[in-house]
């Protein structure tokens, strides 16, 4: 039961954080809700046992590509002003009593000592398979090795043709 009510929350979460990517007209606040996707997504991983799966998408992409996505939209500027004048005088208090559930909620599993959800807290952990280290490295590096070398490769020539085509264009102007 609580893997349906995990799962339900974080896909309201994943879905809420992608249409805050493509509605909100403020693009840190698209990024910040890619951000709330991406961790949603994470948490997913983490509920299937594919921890290495989830670690890999909040270091590589919630943490350097965002930096990225945020450091080129302050880069580029975002020059109008926000408007502070609060549309939703109880706002703070709505989300403090959410806050506030949510503890509860959290406390209330903590409590009951029912964790059969969490593999580490049973008597027996099941055995990961689908997001370990070996489980994705085995096939990448026997059967995909090619691919993932030309990829590599590929990418390498990307990085060398863009930083070529700037230096280029910097020197005929």
């Amino acid at each position: 039961m609580v893997e349906g009510i995990l799962f339900v929350l974080m896909a309201v979460t994943a879905l809420a954080g992608a249409v805050t990517v493509v509605v909100a007209r403020n693009p840190v606040y698209s990024a910040m809700g890619l951000l709330g996707t991406l961790f949603s997504v994470a948490v997913l991983y983490v509920a299937q046992l594919a921890h290495f799966v989830a670690a890999v998408q909040v270091i590589v992409y919630a943490g350097a590509v965002m930096t990225l996505f945020l450091f080129v939209i302050m880069f580029i500027g975002v020059d109008t002003s926000d408007d502070r004048d609060e549309r939703l005088p109880m706002q703070r208090f709505w989300v403090g009593i959410l806050a506030g559930v949510i503890v509860l909620l959290a406390a209330g599993i903590t409590l009951s000592g029912n964790f059969d959800w969490v593999p580490a807290a049973v008597e027996t952990i099941p055995e990961a398979t689908n997001g370990t280290i070996q489980a994705i490295a085995e096939p990448l590096f026997t059967d995909w090795v090619l691919a993932f070398e030309a990829t590599a490769l590929l990418l390498t020539i990307s990085a060398a043709g863009a930083i070529a085509l700037a230096h280029f264009k910097g020197q005929r102007t």
